[in-house]
């Protein structure tokens, strides 16, 4: 009984320990927030975790870090991925000028992805965001507006997926 006790305790203390070091050396402090599976057509293409920095409070931050990691169940190509997330910017509100200014920079930070594999989005609100692929720094995209819609696909009302939103959002137990 103690092993098992301590094997839960340990499990639920590496939890913090999921983002990569060159994702936590920039804030010593993360913490879960919520996480849910993202399925198209009954298939699952990724499951999301959304990090924050520092205790749990009753809403999500909006002036501190968070990070969106995105644990690929799917084989899925660069360029998917980022049409993909072009078209939901631009239902989201982005101008077209804006999307041809960051279709490069999305292709620059995001790379092919194979199941099993994870990108983790770094949001700074009022700067930008980073991007890690295999625990490894892919790029930055340095610009608020950019971050905002980008993370946006997953956190706004309008999201295409209502219910990993809501995972997402969900309050972490105190």
């Amino acid at each position: 009984m103690r092993a098992l006790i301590a094997l839960l305790l340990f499990a639920c203390s590496s939890l913090v320990y999921a983002l990569p070091e060159a994702v936590r050396k920039g804030e010593a402090d993360w913490r879960q927030w919520g996480s849910g599976e993202m399925t198209w057509l009954g298939f699952s293409l990724y499951r999301a975790t959304l990090w924050v920095v520092g205790e749990p409070a009753t809403e999500l931050p909006a002036s501190s870090p968070s990070a969106l990691q995105l644990d690929y169940q799917r084989d899925i190509p660069r360029d998917r991925l980022v049409q993909t997330s072009v078209d939901e910017m631009r239902r989201l509100g982005a101008s077209e000028g804006q999307l041809q200014r960051w279709e490069p920079e999305l292709r620059r930070v995001f790379p092919d992805v194979k199941e099993g594999e994870s990108i983790i989005g770094v949001h700074y609100p009022g700067r930008g965001a980073a991007f890690f692929h295999r625990g490894r720094p892919t790029g930055e995209v340095r610009d608020a507006d950019f971050a905002r819609l980008f993370f946006a696909i997953w956190l706004d009302p309008r999201s295409r997926s209502p219910s990993l939103r809501t995972a997402l959002l969900k309050r972490p137990d105190s």
